[in-house]
């Protein structure tokens, strides 16, 4: 096997490998990929393992050829400074088509069209969280483009995946993923994925200082994602997500873990919470902490559906799990009480991922591979973040944070929190409530935010499985 170089889409050198016949080789074959995916406990970029799907020529520009007259859903963001994330629920929304998108992308404000209203000097625009099944429709053939049996997931191919299109500046504020983890494929442009359910207060490229002063410890992660990568992101790193390009396109598909179980039942607490409170609150405003995009209902008779679907899924996995384990002791000779508890093992799942198990692979072995054909995140080298004059200077790159400090936020489909603060609340009750200090006024938001801090989810959630285990 020989070793060559060629010039890749960003304009520096590839490393390809060739095979005995001059075809070109992937670095790993999709048992290794795999086996790194569920091992590794950090990020990593994935090189020269999708220079033959069809969708790296996915551009912005096929891509409105491709869907024609088809419209999706544009969150617009205003290119500020400030020291408040742009959360979804402080954005506007725009149905557009790629092609008018791209046209308003040139800067041709002054085309009539749905973008009219917005400043292209002063606005950005993000088609996110797209699933191809909604946006593709009969165009299934479409969806064996997107091979991810490369990485070792055999069927899986871009039925089970997102598409993501964005302008420049276009961004998430910081976040974390409830489940799974994370394949990113960039195909146009430079910038990774972004989309979670924990939403952080804190904005990493102008942070308030003064207000989250623990988010000077934080351990900063950075990485230009550029087309041709494939960028991994482990469960519950919080990652910050920026577009340094004038149009990208990345292509997301969520890898399913064992912790995952859990995770649902932990969400259908959260949802019954929040939506009991928000309604109880403002009967005629229910969604103030639900993403502007949602369509499901949320009465407490459907969310109690929820949570029961959720509780019976994580038993019937738990049930298929001891079977399986039964029969592989029964081959061992071993013996296994079936009234043995067996839940905490289940839950400690979790806990045990989170303190640096790294699964079948030791972490030795799996950053032994590191190198040309999969890069690690590294910290950054620069120093924590300070203010310097209000601001926290940036560089335009993606930043994966995972020491930073954790807010509480609701974690059920997709949620973030509502930007009314304590003061909107207030006068809502004023004239059923004592006038009290400012400082110590509890609003509904306050009481939600510890409600659904995921540590009390998590464990009214092992507390729920648990009584039902008996």
């Amino acid at each position: 096997m020989a070793t060559g170089y060629e010039e890749s889409a960003s304009g520096t050198p590839a490393r390809i490998a060739v095979g005995e016949e001059g075809e070109r080789v992937k670095p790993f074959t999709p048992e290794k990929a795999k086996e790194i995916i569920m091992s590794l406990q950090q990020p990593a970029i994935f090189c020269n393992m999708v220079f033959d799907w069809p969708a790296q020529h996915w551009t912005a520009k096929h891509l409105s050829e491709v869907l024609q007259a088809k419209q999706m859903r544009f969150r617009m963001g205003l290119r500020s400074t400030g020291t408040v994330p742009q959360f979804e629920t402080a954005c506007s929304y725009v149905d557009a088509t790629l092609e008018e998108f791209l046209t308003w992308n040139c800067d041709q404000s002054s085309v009539p069209g749905p973008f009219k209203e917005y400043d292209h000097s002063k606005f950005w625009a993000y088609a996110d969280y797209k699933y191809f099944v909604n946006l593709f429709g009969d165009k299934t053939d479409i969806f064996r483009e997107v091979m991810w049996s490369d990485f070792g997931f055999p069927g899986r191919n871009g039925q089970e995946s997102t598409l993501w299109i964005g302008s420049l500046g276009a961004h998430t504020p910081c976040h974390l993923d409830s489940y799974g983890c994370n394949l990113v494929f960039q195909v146009q442009g430079r910038i990774p994925y972004e989309e979670s359910s924990v939403f952080s207060k804190i904005n990493v490229v102008n942070p308030d200082l003064k207000r989250f002063p623990q988010f000077q410890k934080a351990r900063r992660h950075m990485v230009t994602l550029s087309p041709g990568q494939v960028l991994f992101v482990p469960r519950h790193w919080w990652h910050y997500v920026e577009s340094i390009d004038p149009v990208t396109v990345s292509i997301n598909s969520w890898i399913e873990l064992e912790e995952d179980h859990l995770a649902r039942v932990e969400e259908a607490v959260t949802r019954m919470l929040v939506c009991a409170l928000k309604t109880a609150e403002d009967p005629h405003h229910p969604r103030a902490w639900l993403n502007p995009t949602e369509v499901e209902e949320i009465s407490h008779e459907v969310n109690c559906c929820y949570l029961n679907d959720a509780v019976c899924a994580f038993f019937d996995h738990r049930g298929k799990a001891e079977d399986a384990e039964m029969q592989a002791l029964g081959a061992n000779g071993e013996i296994w009480s079936q009234d043995e508890p067996r839940v905490r093992e289940h839950m400690d799942v979790d806990r045990a991922h989170s303190q640096g198990l790294t699964g079948r692979t030791g972490k030795r072995e799996v950053t032994s591979l590191f190198g040309p054909d999969l890069v690690p995140v590294t910290p950054a080298s620069e120093d924590p973040p300070s203010e310097r004059g209000g601001t926290l200077e940036s560089d335009s790159r993606e930043r994966i944070n995972r020491d930073g400090e954790r807010c509480a936020e609701p974690s059920c489909a997709r949620r973030q929190q509502t930007s009314r603060g304590a003061g909107a609340v207030a006068e809502q009750v004023t004239s059923r409530c004592p006038v009290a200090p400012s400082r110590t006024f509890v609003s509904t938001d306050d009481l939600l935010d510890c409600l659904v801090n995921p540590q009390v989810t998590r464990m009214v959630a092992q507390l729920l499985i648990q009584g039902k285990s008996l």
